[in-house]
């Protein structure tokens, strides 16, 4: 079983950054690609972006593209988000899962663990 445990949510204003941090359990983390999700209220929930297990072959949402970045430290089993030009589009629940396959996709349906979730708000 992997468990993931996000961290770094809170509330920043528009234009500012915040970096989400997801550390997972588990000896094959390497193995996994690493997806980020986000759900704001009333919402389904949607792709944000995944980087591969190896290499470290990213990919994003067109809606935050050049905005957002996924990064992995396999050495410390950690995966990070760091969203830089914050919009109030961007409010959301934000969630990181782990697929046990090293190709990303952009479904929820493919990723087998999911974390509790941190709250990213962005006031205007």
């Amino acid at each position: 079983q992997v468990q993931l445990v996000e961290s770094g949510g809170g509330l920043v204003q528009a234009g500012g950054s915040l970096r989400l941090s997801c550390a997972t359990s588990g000896r094959t983390f390497s193995r996994y690609a690493m997806g980020w999700f986000r759900q704001a209220p009333g919402k389904e929930r949607e792709f944000v972006g995944a980087i591969r297990g190896s290499p470290f072959i990213t990919y994003y949402a067109d809606s935050v593209k050049g905005r957002f970045t996924i990064s992995r430290d396999n050495a410390k089993n950690t995966v990070y988000l760091q969203m830089n030009s914050l919009k109030p589009d961007d409010t959301a629940v934000y969630y990181c899962a782990a697929r046990e396959r090293p190709y990303y996709s952009t479904k929820v349906y493919d990723y087998d663990y999911w974390g509790q979730g941190t709250q990213v708000t962005v006031s205007s």
